[in-house]
């Protein structure tokens, strides 16, 4: 078994090379156990969960992404030239999504970039570590060929030594822009979607991002670290009268369920035009794959952004790292995102299979399912393999157990599929107890799954 000490020293083409495979090295090395540097939970999590569709919910986004300030007057070329996201409209007060893929089209991954000012570290690429680590790769490579950009990384609060930069407060739920008048003393502040304003709570200056993470209507609230008790306390006490809930590590771990993204897509790193990054890059680094699917060809971990619902970040408005490939996959898109609704009476299978004598299945845990950094879970249909079942859990609101999936296009919502739950063979990774792998069946519905999302949120993308 390969363990993240013995990786710490070791790139990943190496760990490839020891291992003789990068399904292998995957599937078997250990991820640790993340939880999100909040409390678990404030009140419970069914009840936080339910606060962003009921009432309004307060989360915590200080601690659990890793963040990448950068500046320099080549940035924006370095950023589009490894990007298919348009730059043409990108400016301060602006935030964007950045995608990125490798020379075949298939996705590397994904993150949330701040275009907060001019100047020194103005700009700030937010996610997990997967695409800041490509990023990364690219402003060494421009800075050795003597352009002008540079990064300052900071990890998340598990990885680092003191306080963040900013603390990041979302305040979302159907009460959000009640809250923020009584914060503001009147109307909430008119910001486009996905843009950023200036504003004042409790005589602090905070920038605030229109965006939601669960798909219902809210602000992200951000700023200097030394501000965050007094804003998150004027937060919490506008709300008090509006059942304001905090969300705790557990709910919002499940809050890409609702809001239709996929936190972790496979990053496709594994061809020839990676293979200096693979040397650049510790392979304690890469992360695990768990779930079902098993394969030893690496491509068929692969996603394209289409795949996932990225795609209306494609742009072809400039010259990119995989342009030519990817042009070719948006004229034959063959998957699309959806949501599956899990059959109660599997669900219920796989919970009682802990009770009673024999193997069990494999433990399925609420209110998120996941043991490693890349959930991959076969989909099969009529007993063929028709898709990739990711991120799985428990929504109380709707009292379903559900997952994000990305699904052959000719599968149609209301048809039925079944999620492959459980390894076979079994890893060697720690997460992984003996269990027998079983089959769940599951509805095709959209995603996002609620109305909400799908049409008001997204169409003011």
């Amino acid at each position: 078994m390969t363990t993240m000490t013995d990786t710490k020293t070791e790139s990943l083409a190496q760990a490839i090379d020891r291992v003789g495979s990068a399904v292998e090295l995957l599937r078997n090395q250990n991820w640790p156990a993340f939880t999100f540097p909040v409390a678990p939970e404030f009140t419970n999590w069914r009840d936080e969960q339910r606060a962003w569709n009921t009432s309004v919910a307060l989360m915590d986004q200080s601690h659990h992404m890793t963040q990448l300030f950068l500046d320099g007057d080549d940035l924006i070329p370095l950023l589009s030239s490894i990007s298919p996201n348009t730059f043409a409209t990108f400016r301060p007060g602006v935030a964007k999504q950045l995608i990125s893929v490798n020379q075949d089209g298939y996705l590397i991954g994904d993150g949330i970039l701040f275009y907060n000012s001019e100047g020194p570290e103005g700009i700030v690429l937010i996610g997990h570590h997967i695409l800041i680590d490509w990023v990364r790769f690219n402003v060494e490579k421009a800075q050795s060929g003597g352009k002008d950009v540079r990064y300052r990384l900071e990890a998340n609060s598990h990885m680092r030594q003191g306080p963040p930069t900013f603390y990041r407060y979302e305040l979302q739920g159907p009460h959000a822009d009640v809250v923020m008048e009584k914060v503001f003393g009147g109307p909430a502040p008119e910001i486009k979607f996905f843009h950023i304003g200036d504003v004042e709570i409790a005589g602090r200056p905070v920038k605030a991002l229109r965006h939601g993470m669960a798909g219902q209507p809210g602000f992200e609230f951000y700023g200097p670290w030394e501000d965050n008790e007094v804003v998150l306390d004027a937060l919490m006490e506008a709300g008090a009268e509006h059942g304001i809930r905090r969300v705790g590590a557990k709910a919002y771990s499940s809050s890409p369920l609702e809001s239709g993204w996929v936190p972790t897509p496979f990053p496709a790193v594994f061809d020839d035009d990676f293979a200096e990054y693979r040397e650049w890059l510790p392979a304690a680094r890469i992360g695990s794959v768990a779930g079902s699917l098993y394969s030893t060809d690496i491509h068929d971990y692969y996603m394209t952004p289409f795949d996932i619902g990225l795609g209306r970040s494609v742009r072809f408005d400039h010259d990119f790292h995989g342009r030519e490939a990817l042009e070719k996959l948006a004229e034959n898109q063959r998957r699309r995102k959806v949501t599956l609704i899990w059959n109660a009476d599997d669900v219920a299978a796989v919970v009682r299979s802990q009770l009673e004598p024999g193997t069990p299945a494999k433990y399925l845990d609420f209110p998120k399912a996941r043991y490693g950094l890349y959930q991959m879970d076969e989909i099969l249909k009529d007993g063929e393999r028709v898709g990739i079942s990711t991120d799985a859990g428990y929504v109380a609101y709707d009292q379903l157990y559900m997952s994000l999936a990305t699904l052959d296009a000719g599968i149609r919502d209301g048809d039925e599929v079944e999620v492959v739950w459980g390894e076979d063979p079994l890893s060697k990774k720690d997460s992984v107890e003996a269990h027998r792998q079983v089959r769940i069946r599951a509805t095709v519905a959209p995603a996002p799954y609620h109305d909400y999302a799908r049409t008001v949120y997204r169409q003011n993308a």
